[in-house]
This record gives structure tokens, sequence and C-alpha cells, in this order.
């Protein structure tokens, strides 16, 4: 497999794999052994959704130096994690929806692990066998919220905080890919994942030794520096090499 997508047409939801733009619909289990259909589906009428349906959405924090240093906080001596609204979810394309005007409203450009096995205690050196891949995905963040409380979940939690997407890739190494972050066409983000202080399978692993992960669940792997507000009628993309763009506007 390299990239899949989810889709819907009609009132078919499908998984597909992703070829020069092309689909060939997925047969079987996603999360296990699946095979393709050699003709692809016409894309006319066909509608691109989040790439997984997740149980639990996993955030991780501070996860990049320079962005603990810009938010002033104090590096954290292992995984800071807090679990988001799976109802926060919006795919490429979508809106996301700024619930309070006069609140301070943030963009979070992020690499997201997705869960492909059942998994808990895993060490390091084997969570990899656990992931089917990777995807793009934002953490938006009500600032203003966030400030005056002492756990995060509210503030990041809103309807279409959370665009993931458009699809996982399952044959890339995560630790080496730039990721960035253009509001409006302007770069805003522009970091590598070789600068996360916890890497993927270092989270993985924590995060199953205090929760069961099941397949399909996501875990945002932070983001870097460059964070920055968000307003009505803002385009936002974040690249990560390897994957495809992950687009939404903001209303």
């Amino acid at each position: 497999m390299a990239a899949i997508g989810r889709f819907q047409k009609g009132d078919e939801i499908f998984h597909a794999k992703v070829v020069d733009g092309e689909l060939y619909r997925l047969r079987g289990d996603v999360f296990g052994s699946p095979s393709f259909d050699r003709k692809a589906i016409p894309r006319r009428g066909v509608r691109t959704l989040t790439p997984v349906v997740p149980s639990k959405i996993i955030a991780i924090g501070l996860n990049y130096a320079d962005h603990a240093r810009e938010q002033n906080k104090q590096l954290p001596k292992e995984p800071l994690f807090w679990i988001k609204a799976t109802t926060s979810l919006v795919p490429d394309g979508g809106k996301i929806e700024i619930p309070f005007s006069n609140h301070r409203t943030d963009f979070e450009a992020e690499l997201c692990i997705v869960i492909g096995r059942r998994v808990r205690n895993v060490t390091p050196a084997a969570a990899a066998r656990y992931i089917l891949g990777y995807t793009s995905a934002q953490d938006i963040s009500d600032r203003t919220i966030q400030g005056g409380e002492s756990q995060w979940t509210r503030a990041k939690s809103f309807d279409t905080f959370t665009p993931l997407g458009p699809y996982i890739e399952t044959k890339i190494d995560p630790h080496v890919l730039t990721i960035q972050l253009f509001q409006n066409g302007q770069l805003r983000q522009n970091s590598n994942t070789n600068q996360l202080i916890f890497n993927c399978f270092q989270i993985v692993s924590f995060v199953s030794t205090n929760m069961t992960l099941l397949p399909g669940d996501i875990i945002l792997t932070g983001t870097p520096s460059g964070v920055g507000p968000i307003q009505s009628g803002d385009q936002l993309e974040v690249r990560i090499q390897g994957l495809h763009p992950l687009v939404n506007t903001v209303k």
C-alpha cells in the first residue's frame, strides 16, 4: 500500500488507494490485508472524507523545543498528551469554524500517526509494527480559553478544530520530513520532524503504556514554532514531505 484515502459517493463510504489522482477501491479491511480493484473509480461525485474514524484523538504537546520556547513552557521530561473530541475532525477541503470571534485562535501544523493494530504496552523498538501510516493534521487552538485553564481539551476540541488528511501514507520514514504551514500562501511554519523531542515510536510506546490504542486511532505529534492567529477568509495549507497537502479555509 501507499496512499490510502476514505471517500463517499452517494450513500456509500469506502477506502481506496490513490495513484496519480486515480482511485482504486479497497476490498477487505484497511487494517488487515486488503486488496484493490485494478480499474479506477470515476472521480465525479466522489467526496474526500477524513481517512479514518478514530475511537480517540491523542494530541502531544510541546514536542518541538522551539515551540515550547515560543509558548514560554518548560521542555517536558516525558510526552505531554491529552485527548481531543472526535467531533473536532474536519476533512481536507472542509471549513474551520471560529466559535468566538473575540478570542485568539491559532493554527498548528502536525504530523499525525495512524494506528493500524490494537496495541498495549509496546516498546519503541516494536512500535512501527502497530502503525498503519501517517497523515497531515492541524491542532487548531483557542488560546484565550487555553490560557485560562489548567487543561487543554476544551480549547482544542471545538467542532472543526482537527483538520485531518487527505490520505494516509504507509511507506515513509516519519523522522526526516520537512513540515510547513502556509497561511494565504505565506510560509508561517517551517521545520523538520527530526526536531521532535519524542519521536513517533517513542510516542506510540508511551501512550500505549497508559491506554490501549485501537485501529484507526490517531496521534498528533506536536507542532513546531511559528504558530499564529487565524481569521475568517484564511486559507491554511499543511505541507509535509511525502504527504499530500492538507488544505482548509476558515470561516
